[in-house]
């Protein structure tokens, strides 16, 4: 069985030209099918012949389309008469005494050319196959029950992909989806917005319009687990190749923006054949009517009870509701639960704006009872929420989520402590403005430099939770936050080296509200911790008070007291100290250790000139002279002594066979991990707590007078 395909080639440049389909595709495709449909188990079975005017002068077919359809598989039939069409072909493939046909294919749309049908000798069983056109306009008498007719995009891979554009008014849909009672989740939003978009055909442009960046402006944008991210919208919106456009918060703002764009990139030739306008504003109908006389489908999104009914009644555009295909969550669906995962990064968020400026009115006036609208005033007013409105969207949510709560009174609100996002927030806020209080009034400083600030929060052992204090970006998040809640303030200072370069520093502000970060039931939070009370209390007996910092004293001791002396040096680099000892470090144990060592009066923390730079350097002094230092270096002294009797004796250096030479009053694990430090003691290699003493090092031939080559002979 023999199969024919025949393919009207002026036609099909036509329907090519119309579809932005790629002729040669199209041609493999149509030949593809044909084969597909007759159920041919070899190609060659199928005699393909793609016919035009290719002898004559025609401007229509380009010079390399008798090379695509040869190259398809196709032969090239000359039509050296067009009007003459059916009678040329009846006259070269299908004589009067041609074998009976089984399978025809034709692929064209001109009804003229279907003429040719009653011409052709078919079999009792035969197949006829017309693709291109809607309906046979002929009457094919005895045929008509074998002819099947299929539109030319109906086959298989050659459906026009249409290209789609998107336009997001996302100021319009996040409030209006809010006023409908519904959590914005950006994450959620976003993939139904690109999947519904992607059944329309390719998207070549997705963008989203709001005055981004402008806290407030938004009603709030949670993610899937319930976390605040509208400072985090933009960069959501360009993992899924969603352009975030800004504009100036306002309705007229964004109409125009978005118009503007619409029918500029209607114009050129690679725009969208479909225009989605994901909007409920009406003012967008003479937009719409604009590119309906371009020829473009236009699809309108719209909200449920916020779509004008210009568009609603519109009788030539599609409207779909966004509420329907993307199966939003209310507010009062949302729990306190989902607001609490430990594997996210807790950062501040328009939450951490209701908790910091409720406590700010609780603080103003403790005995005040706050409502909503004195809560929705304030967020106005520092700038958290650029309307009545949007804070009135924050509230709400805010109660829903459970962060809130209603008080007896009419219109009162109080916070739930229990809620995981209350309670981090103020343990943080509560950690960071202590941190900048007690360093500025320890050191008697009038700014934190901001660098040093995110050093000390590090150190913050209370904020070693999942989620917080893990990189220096959550902890500058962090001082922004309390920077723009005006709880902390920013200034630029004259770097002290360089007048004409400004660094950032933080402060206090100067007309600062009291701010208690604390649940009114616990004892208030002293911020004005002091050393003082470290005042004239040996090292031993700080092992009561805090055995860390006793730990750290001992430790700074001992290595600046070898920096100095090695080096003959009167002070010791304070950052490099830091670093040899950060493994040590648990939280503030540095720090506190250095203000127990300067209230004592045993180290001296000053700027020094550096021989290695042109600029100071923050260095501290060990006083040898004071009886706590002189009582900690004589230890270290007796220490290295047993180490080098031990040597002497050739017995193994452990901690249990150094315990042995020490009373019970020693903590031997403490010395003997100083001495490892300072390079005193190296562990010996594939033995469990062995240890070999470094005999010329500096501090060993120090204690032992010099005489550290006189001990290695007589042990020789």
């Amino acid at each position: 069985m023999k199969a024919y395909l025949l393919v009207d080639v002026d036609d099909l440049l036509d329907y090519a030209a119309d579809s932005k389909v790629d002729l040669q595709e199209l041609a493999v495709a149509i030949r593809a099918n044909a084969i597909m449909v007759a159920g041919l188990i070899e190609s060659t079975l199928l005699r393909a012949i793609a016919f035009a005017s290719w002898s004559a002068e025609n401007a229509r077919l380009p010079k390399e389309t008798v090379a695509i359809f040869q190259n398809a598989g196709y032969e090239t039939f000359d039509i050296t008469e067009p009007a003459r069409a059916n009678q040329c072909l009846q006259a070269e493939f299908f004589p009067p005494e041609h074998t009976p046909l089984s399978w025809l294919i034709m692929a064209t749309r001109r009804n003229d050319l279907l003429g040719l049908l009653p011409q052709i000798n078919f079999s009792a069983n035969s197949r006829i196959r017309l693709w291109g056109s809607d309906e046979a306009a002929l009457d094919f008498g005895s045929l008509h029950d074998r002819i099947v007719v299929q539109r030319l995009d109906s086959l298989v891979g050659i459906q026009k992909i249409k290209n789609v554009a998107v336009y997001i008014d996302f100021e319009n849909i996040s409030i209006s989806l809010n006023e409908q009672g519904y959590v914005v989740n950006l994450d959620h939003l976003i993939d139904r917005m690109v999947s519904q978009a992607q059944a329309h055909g390719q998207l070549v442009k997705t963008a989203a319009y709001a005055p981004w960046g402008q806290r407030g402006a938004l009603p709030p944008l949670v993610d899937s687990g319930g976390r605040e991210v509208a400072d985090d919208a933009p960069s959501r919106l360009m993992k899924s190749n969603i352009d975030p456009v800004f504009h100036l918060p306002g309705k007229q703002s964004a109409d125009i923006r978005i118009a503007r764009d619409v029918l500029a990139d209607a114009d050129y030739p690679e725009s969208g054949d479909v225009i989605i306008l994901a909007t409920g504003d009406r003012d967008f109908n003479d937009v719409i009517n604009t590119l309906l006389q371009k020829r473009k489908t236009v699809v309108v999104w719209g909200v449920r009870g916020s779509t004008g009914r210009l568009l609603q009644e519109h009788p030539s555009l599609r409207l779909d509701y966004i509420d329907d295909f993307t199966d939003m969550r209310t507010h009062q669906s949302l729990s306190v639960v989902e607001t609490e995962h430990d594997t996210e990064s807790f950062i501040p968020s328009q939450w951490s704006s209701v908790i910091i400026q409720y406590f700010r009115l609780s603080a103003a006036n403790p005995q005040m009872t706050i409502t909503v609208d004195d809560l929705i005033a304030q967020l106005n007013d520092v700038g958290d929420v650029i309307s009545r409105e949007r804070g009135q969207d924050l509230v709400s949510q805010a109660s829903s989520l459970g962060i809130l709560a209603e008080q007896a009174a009419p219109g009162a609100i109080g916070l739930n402590f229990q809620h995981p996002v209350v309670d981090k927030t103020l343990l943080i806020v509560n950690r960071l403005v202590r941190r900048v209080a007690n360093t500025l009034a320890t050191r008697n400083w009038e700014y934190v430099n901001y660098g040093f600030l995110l050093k000390g929060i590090a150190m913050e052992r209370d904020l070693d939770r999942p989620g917080m204090n893990d990189s220096d970006q959550w902890r500058s998040h962090w001082i922004d936050c309390l920077v723009r809640e005006r709880v902390l303030q920013r200034e630029l200072v004259p770097h002290r080296h360089n007048p004409d370069d400004l660094v950032p520093v933080i402060c206090l502000p100067e007309t600062r509200e009291p701010l208690p970060m604390s649940q009114p039931e616990a004892e208030p939070v002293n911020i004005d911790i002091s050393a003082q009370r470290w005042k004239g209390v040996p090292p031993h007996q700080m092992y009561e008070n805090d055995s860390d910092v006793a730990r750290m004293v001992a430790r700074i001791v001992i290595s600046v007291q070898q920096f100095t002396s090695f080096r003959n040096f009167a002070w010791c680099p304070l950052g490099s100290l830091h670093k040899r000892l950060r493994e040590h470090d648990g939280g503030m144990a540095f720090q506190n250790a250095v203000e127990y060592l300067l209230v004592n009066e045993m180290v001296s923390v000053n700027e020094y000139a550096n021989p290695r730079s042109d600029y100071n350097t923050k260095g501290i002094e060990l006083n040898e002279a004071n009886p706590f230092v002189a009582a900690l270096l004589a230890e270290r002294d007796e220490f290295v002594r047993v180490l080098l009797a031990m040597y002497r004796n050739n017995d193994g250096i452990t901690h249990e066979a150094v315990a042995l030479q020490l009373n019970s009053a020693w903590d031997v694990g403490l010395w003997l991990s100083i001495m490892r430090s300072e390079n005193v003691l190296n562990p010996l290699p594939g033995r469990t707590d062995h240890f070999s003493l470094f005999r010329t090092h500096h501090t060993v031939k120090l204690v032992a007078n010099d005489d550290v080559d006189e001990i290695q002979e007589a042990t020789s």
